[in-house]
């Protein structure tokens, strides 16, 4: 024969419109809670006064409600939203004058009738005003437009940047080492187009159309672009080094994660891998890539040494 139910600590708090139940049980699990003919019906398996059982009861409301509690479950206790149907203050919460045993009222969020009306009364001022400065903002009437480029843009160097490193990629399988030596001459004309366009994002940062700082922007486009056009364009004897590969190869990988990211933001979207390559996998890209720039630049300035002092070298008369 089946004893009697347990049935666990609720403590109860009101506002007008809104009814809290705070239910002393901690692990909770596979809470069912359901309100029919304005009962609340509540059974869950947790740890409460009685030890690790299951707990359940019954509440008739003083008013009807709606029946569709919210509920959010916790480490320590289970809390019950339930709200009015009607925005008025209650005498109590039950249908029956004389309070359960199991219910007491929470003083933790317990306040006198007077003392929510000022709440409900501040919290619908805050809105207002809220709704006074939002209506005091200009609207942006290119605010669509500015998206819209933004959108392009981020695109634009996303294929650009895709279309280096797929075609480094399949090179590198089909021609191995080979493929080192004429990266520049098969690559460049691209990797000129997406840097050079890379120059709008010292634009967009200056007229305000993004919030990113300047400074790391200025010295991360016109640092790559000193190595393209400066050292790489003006030194035909550096375009057929391996590092040339490396370089390109880390510029194109960094790329891939940021434009489809700041693409997609401009749209409301995050999609947390893709958040987490982001602001993840730079850490090893950065650098490896300023190692292979910083290479690069180094024997650049011992070439130059030498031609110096050794003279051009000389072709060989046939």
């Amino acid at each position: 024969m089946a004893g009697p139910s347990l049935r666990p600590h609720v403590h109860w708090a009101q506002r007008h419109r809104e009814l809290y139940l705070r239910v002393e049980l901690s692990d909770v699990q596979h809470p069912d809670i359901t309100i029919t003919d304005n009962v609340l019906h509540f059974k869950a398996q947790g740890h409460g006064a009685k030890g690790d059982n299951i707990y359940e009861f019954q509440i008739e409301f003083l008013e009807p409600v709606e029946p569709k509690p919210i509920c959010r479950v916790t480490q320590r206790q289970l809390n019950i939203t339930v709200q009015k149907k009607e925005s008025n203050w209650w005498e109590r919460l039950t249908k029956q004058e004389k309070r359960p045993l199991f219910l007491a009222p929470d003083f933790d969020r317990w306040l006198d009738e007077s003392d929510a009306e000022m709440e409900l009364k501040e919290k619908e001022e805050e809105k207002i005003n809220k709704m006074k400065i939002e209506s005091r903002v200009p609207k942006d009437p290119f605010k669509h437009l500015k998206k819209g480029y933004l959108i392009m843009y981020n695109l634009v160097q996303f294929l650009g940047f895709s279309w280096i490193f797929v075609n480094m990629t399949v090179r590198l399988f089909i021609l191995g080492k080979d493929s080192f030596y004429d990266t520049f001459h098969t690559i460049a004309d691209m990797m000129y187009f997406c840097q050079t366009l890379a120059l709008m994002e010292i634009m967009n940062s200056l007229i305000g159309l993004v919030r990113s700082p300047l400074i790391p922007a200025v010295v991360q486009i016109f640092g790559r672009n000193f190595v393209l056009f400066v050292i790489l364009g003006s030194l035909e004897e550096m375009q057929s080094k391996p590092v040339v590969f490396f370089i390109f190869y880390f510029w194109s990988i960094i790329e891939l994660f940021r434009y489809p990211y700041y693409m997609l933001s401009c749209i409301g979207i995050e999609w947390k891998p893709l958040t987490w390559l982001r602001y993840t996998a730079w850490i090893p890209l950065y650098p490896l890539g300023g190692l292979a720039e910083g290479v690069f630049v180094n024997f650049r300035h011992l070439y130059k040494q030498r031609k110096q002092h050794l003279g051009p070298k000389k072709r060989k008369m046939k």
